[in-house]
């Protein structure tokens, strides 16, 4: 009941870091480009923030595992509230970057620590729907946040940044008062410990764990980048509509999050989702290219954002289960893969649409069949060793 209790309020803070985060989807393609930035230097203002998390997502793992989870959390949280403040009164390009870069920088706390916290309050048959419950409160974010921005944007294109703002001031007190602490002192690592098991997540066959999750953020990266101008390239579609197709894709993914993919890991397993999740992102790749109307863009992204969605969650309970080291360390350096892909995944994005505007679907599908191979190869090379230690 208190596991129970500790995932729901997990999710609830969760909940308000992404519709926080949400807020600025719709907008930050049309904010940028209204203070002077090309659709390039939009990439490279994306990149720059996960090039932070990249560096310091790690760190923020390693110290959760030392000094706990809700500090390293009021951290991050506090990370946003000043980052997207700065953003707001940003009125020249460096100001967006120089919010961007410190932003990245606190923010990488989130994710590891909420990932560890689960892994410390559930148990490894659990924990694949201890993620789920954890991505679709993510999920709920995304269906709110853009919705909120894309209408507030209306209005005047800073609000949504001050609205960021704002929730995460609200969730920074939500849990400084309502979260527990989910690793007692005792089980926690000390500095000796950190220093021998920095790099021992990243061998043998769950190596390739950490590089399926880059080429799927590496894809999804690519698409967030340039949607906003595809769509209203192909179909005319604005900050507004955009949040709408974004809060559609949202709904979509916390439904399946939320309610199925517990129950479709116990059935089939981490691997069998993780495959079904790249087949179907691949197939909304090429769909996204049929785009001519609101109605199809908010259907073809949702395709997508159904098989991206299962696959973190998934990825993740298989980490969790079978790490040698601390749980705040093998998410961190999941966290890190990631934001790799965020990094390389812009301006590629940016570069492909300046090519042709098709391109970075293209590439994404791609690049879900490569993400295919490396499961498979994960898959196999786990088998050895199996073998090898009986």
């Amino acid at each position: 009941m208190e596991n129970k209790r500790a995932l729901l309020l997990l999710a609830a803070v969760m909940f308000l870091v992404m519709v926080g985060f949400g807020v600025i989807i719709p907008v930050l393609p049309f904010f940028a480009k209204q203070i002077g930035a090309t659709p390039a230097q939009l990439g490279w203002l994306m990149a720059v923030y996960s090039l932070m998390q990249l560096l310091f997502a790690p760190m923020w793992g390693r110290i959760s595992d030392r000094i706990g989870r809700k500090p390293v959390m009021l951290i991050g949280i506090a990370g946003l509230a000043i980052s997207f403040f700065l953003f707001a009164i940003s009125s020249q390009l460096w100001m967006l970057f120089a919010a961007r870069i410190l932003g990245g920088f606190l923010s990488s706390a989130n994710m590891p620590t909420t990932m560890a916290y689960v892994a410390d309050v559930t148990t490894p048959e659990s924990r694949g729907k201890g993620m789920g419950k954890i991505g679709a409160s993510i999920g709920l974010g995304f269906i709110f946040g853009p919705a909120i921005g894309g209408i507030f944007a209306e209005h005047h294109l800073q609000t949504p940044f001050f609205i960021t703002s704002g929730l995460a001031v609200i969730t920074f007190f939500f849990v400084l008062f309502a979260v527990r602490e989910s690793l007692p002192a005792e089980k926690r690592a000390n500095r000796q410990e950190h220093r021998e098991s920095r790099w021992a997540a990243f061998q043998g066959s769950m190596a390739f764990l950490y590089i399926l999750s880059f080429f799927v953020s590496f894809s999804l990266s690519g698409l967030e980048a340039t949607f906003a101008y595809f769509a209203a390239a192909r179909a005319g579609i604005g900050a507004k509509q955009i949040g709408y197709i974004f809060m559609i894709m949202g709904l979509a993914g916390a439904i399946v999050q939320g309610g199925l993919i517990g129950r479709l890991i116990k059935k089939f397993g981490e691997g069998a989702v993780i495959q079904g999740g790249l087949f179907v992102s691949a197939i909304g790749f090429l769909l996204i290219l049929l785009t001519h109307s609101f109605s199809s863009a908010a259907l073809y992204l949702t395709i997508f954002g159904l098989g991206n969605g299962v696959i973190r969650p998934s990825v993740s309970a298989l980490i969790s289960k079978h790490t040698t080291v601390g749980q705040g360390t093998a998410s961190g350096l999941m966290s890190s893969f990631d934001s790799l892909g965020r990094i390389a995944g812009p301006p590629l994005g940016g570069i492909l649409y300046a090519w042709q505007i098709g391109y970075p679907y293209i590439s994404g599908a791609i690049l879900s069949l490569i993400a295919f191979l490396v499961y498979w190869i994960y898959a196999n090379r786990t088998k050895q060793e199996t073998s090898q230690t009986v």
